[in-house]
This record gives C-alpha cells, sequence and structure tokens, in this order.
C-alpha cells in the first residue's frame, strides 16, 4: 500500500511510463450484498433487496475510487477496480450495464483475475519498450563499434588473401624453376652418358 498526497492509501500503484504515470488498483471489493444475491436460499425478495444494494455498492464504490485516488499530477487519469472473480465479472457486465457505463465515465476500469494478468502483461511490455527505447544510443554505440571492427577485420581478410595469392604465385614460380633446374640435370646426366659411351674402353677385349 502507498499513502498519496491527499492521505488515502491506495491498495497499490502500477507505476508507467509517462504520459499514462502511477495507476492506482483498489482491491477491497465489497462482496456482502453479492454473495446474498447469489445465496439459493434466500427468498426473491431477499435477492432482489440484494440486488438493489449491490448496485448502490458497486455504484458507491466506483466514486470512491474515482476521487481518492485520482489525484491531477500524481496518479494517472484512471484506475483499476479488481474484481476477485470471473463470475462476478461477468456478472457485472451481463445484468448492470449502467454500472459498466459510470465506471468508464467516472475512468475505473474493471478488472477479475484474467483482465489484470492483460494489464499487468500490457503494462510490462510497454515498460521493456520503454527501456529498450533508452538503451537504443548505447546499441547504436556498440554497432557503430562493431561495424568499424568488421571493417578492420574485412581489410586484414583482404590483405591475407592478397599475401596467399600472391604466396600461390610464388610458388607456382618457384616449382617452376625447379623443373627447370631438374630437366637440366637430366640433360647433363645424359650428356655425360653420352660422351662415357664414346670414349674407347679402357681394356682391350680379348
Amino acid at each position: 500500500q502507498q499513502t498519496l498526497s491527499n492521505d488515502t492509501r491506495v491498495d497499490c500503484l502500477l507505476t508507467l511510463p509517462e504520459p499514462t504515470g502511477r495507476v492506482p488498483i483498489d482491491a477491497k471489493f465489497p462482496l456482502e450484498s453479492y454473495q446474498r444475491m447469489m445465496d439459493n436460499d434466500a427468498t426473491d425478495a431477499e435477492r432482489n433487496q440484494a440486488r438493489r444494494q449491490f448496485r448502490q455498492d458497486i455504484k458507491k464504490h466506483i466514486s470512491d475510487i474515482a476521487d481518492k485516488y485520482l489525484v491531477p499530477g500524481e496518479t494517472a487519469d484512471g484506475a483499476v477496480m479488481f474484481l476477485p472473480a470471473e463470475s462476478l465479472f461477468a456478472e457485472i457486465h451481463a445484468h448492470f450495464p449502467e454500472l459498466v457505463e459510470e465506471a468508464q465515465r467516472r475512468r475505473v476500469w474493471l478488472v477479475s483475475p484474467t483482465t489484470l494478468m492483460a494489464v499487468l502483461t500490457t503494462a510490462r511490455a510497454v515498460i521493456k519498450d520503454v527501456e529498450t527505447r533508452k538503451q537504443v544510443h548505447v546499441i547504436q554505440d556498440h554497432l557503430r563499434l562493431l561495424s568499424a571492427d568488421f571493417g578492420r577485420f574485412q581489410a586484414r581478410m583482404d590483405k591475407l588473401a592478397t599475401h596467399i595469392r600472391q604466396a600461390h604465385d610464388d610458388v607456382k614460380q618457384v616449382n617452376t624453376s625447379a623443373q627447370k633446374i631438374s630437366k637440366r640435370f637430366v640433360k647433363i646426366e645424359k650428356v655425360e652418358l653420352d660422351d662415357l659411351e664414346d670414349e674407347p674402353p679402357l681394356l682391350p677385349e680379348s
């Protein structure tokens, strides 16, 4: 719970990025008249009386939330009224449309457990999006640095590729030279052998 500047205590304040701001959430829903209205053992007259009381209780609760929790410049311009059961949420929307209209007019949003989860999930997504936007410049800086690093990497890779191509060409040239030298040795060997064959034998044949 948090205390507002008007000395009222709100069950919860959901802080969202501007321009929404802090959204009050009220969870003190009056269940007595609703329970009497749903009591199968009650007479028709008792249920009708409970129904009228339920309408008055909800309307007053909507008014209290709007008057106490919506503080200009401090809270959002709307508040959340938590209904603790899906059946209660369905009952109001199905049989008390005037209460739904009154809540909308007073900028009080009626939520059930399921719809509250949807509200909180949406709020989380909004907060995450805002935090991401705040970090955009940091992300952009890192991307620029990464781009520069990649540029240097590309230049060095190109230089290495040039050296590899040059080394490959040098190897081919060395191999060509080696083949030529080998051929010359072969020719030299052949010449020496031919010369030996032309010389007379050292000992005459008998």
